[in-house]
């Protein structure tokens, strides 16, 4: 009952905004009607076909923007279950295509994907993976791969990448800092753990497998009376965790694009646990451990980092994600983005970074959702603030209509879809475009 009036609320809540989000977005357009025999289309000299997955999450719409900005053509893909993605109303997406989802049917995706690179002669294949897809995005690489250019890692490369446990271990064999970490296949191991002889040090329990939950739990070990709550986690040697050692510091996060080990495209911003935030930082230290990393391993494709840095300096990173990352928004005015993805770059070039005119990028929704946290002056001063010197991920005055759709089409349709079946959500992730579930994707 609780999750039915829950999702009857944020509906009603929606719908509210609704009227608002409406004539903001009318006033776009008309906007942009006015300015259109004024504007002028960049033109690219080798114009490409550009095939994009994830047509659901912010940060494929910013490059299908990106590269459109910069004359190339771009095709969106998502999973049959987000039909309803509110990116595919931009004016950056020639064309949008639907595919059976990949931990389902894999198969069918890999197939659905080559139908496309086929159909629309596409010149280069981008996913913007999920969690979830990004092995199986590998696996897809390596069929289309004589048909297109891939910009995405090998499959082994995705698996180690992803595994929490074997990136600390692969870092340390190129003698670069990482948190200790075991691999924990039974709670059993974890409970006959010597933490008293560990010299005091706290850990983290991760799990290996992507899990959108409980990737959300902070809970140090160890801890008096944790044997209920160890027994009560799904570890088994068909579901690995990772056990990390938990270092104090601050938390930031990254994202790479790189090209035959040489960064071409990078970003940092401050981190926390549920991200939505983003505000370009020069961290020397950091971007010097990823580009160590990716020489090394001569990587090509698109590589993310969150790292904590300690009271020393030191940075370890606690997570690698081989994939886009969110932090690309801060790219929303920079024209150079798509360079960055198709070309290698001249010896000795530098990557790009956020312009120094780029505003924080937050979403506008769940900024206004915090609202109901504030418990002080001094915090509504701090949102005002950060209000008006940041930009909304996802509104632009050129291309307003994605604004309207992913709140009030894609998240209303998917939450009308779980109130038909009494389905329960943990939250709204509207940087990602979907609901938050136990066991989703």
């Amino acid at each position: 009952m609780m999750a039915l009036l829950k999702t009857i609320a944020t509906l009603g809540l929606l719908l509210i905004a609704f009227p608002i989000n409406l004539t903001i977005v009318f006033l776009s357009l008309i906007i942009r009607w006015i300015m259109t025999p004024f504007a002028s289309r960049k033109v690219a000299k080798n114009p490409k076909k550009v095939l994009l997955t994830g047509a659901k999450m912010t940060k494929c719409l910013q490059l299908a923007r990106c590269f459109y900005n910069a004359g190339h053509e771009v095709i969106l893909v998502e999973t049959d279950k987000y039909w309803l993605s509110g990116s595919r109303f931009s004016r950056a997406v020639k064309a949008f295509y639907t595919v059976p989802a990949p931990e389902k049917d894999q198969a069918g995706y890999c197939q659905g994907l080559l139908n496309i690179v086929q159909k629309e002669n596409i010149d280069i294949f981008i996913p913007v993976s999920s969690p979830v897809a990004s092995y199986y995005d590998s696996v897809a690489g390596d069929l289309l791969a004589e048909h297109c250019e891939i910009m995405h890692f090998k499959p082994n490369i995705t698996k180690m990448l992803d595994d929490k446990f074997e990136l600390c271990q692969q870092a340390q064999l190129l003698g670069l800092s990482a948190p200790q970490a075991f691999l924990i296949t039974d709670p059993q191991q974890i409970l006959d753990f010597d933490f008293k002889n560990n010299q005091g040090r706290k850990y983290l329990l991760k799990s290996i497998q992507y899990d959108s939950v409980s990737r959300l739990d902070m809970t140090k070990l160890p801890f008096e009376g944790m044997e209920d709550y160890i027994k009560n986690l799904p570890i088994s040697k068909d579901k690995p965790w990772a056990m990390q050692e938990f270092i104090t510091g601050k938390e930031y996060c990254t994202h790479s694009t790189v090209r035959k080990g040489k960064i071409r495209l990078h970003c940092c911003s401050e981190s926390s646990p549920f991200q939505v935030n983003y505000e370009h930082i020069e961290k020397p230290e950091i971007y010097s451990w990823v580009e160590t990393f990716v020489k090394e391993l001569k990587l090509s494709g698109q590589i993310s980092f969150d790292f904590i840095q300690s009271e020393d300096g030191t940075v370890y990173p606690i997570e690698c994600n081989p994939r886009t990352h969110s932090a690309i928004t801060m790219f929303y005015n920079h024209i150079g983005v798509a360079d960055a993805y198709i070309n290698d770059g001249k010896e000795g070039k530098k990557p790009i970074t956020p312009l120094t005119n780029s505003k924080p990028t937050y979403w506008l929704y769940h900024e206004v959702w915090r609202l109901t946290g504030i418990r002080s002056f001094r915090d509504f001063q701090a949102w005002i603030k950060k209000i008006t010197t940041g930009t909304d991920a996802i509104f632009q005055l050129n291309d307003p209509l994605p604004f309207l759709m992913n709140p009030h089409w894609q998240i209303s349709i998917l939450l009308m879809q779980n109130l038909r079946r009494f389905k329960n959500w943990v939250k709204i992730d509207f940087n990602i475009g979907k609901l938050v579930e136990t066991g989703g994707d």
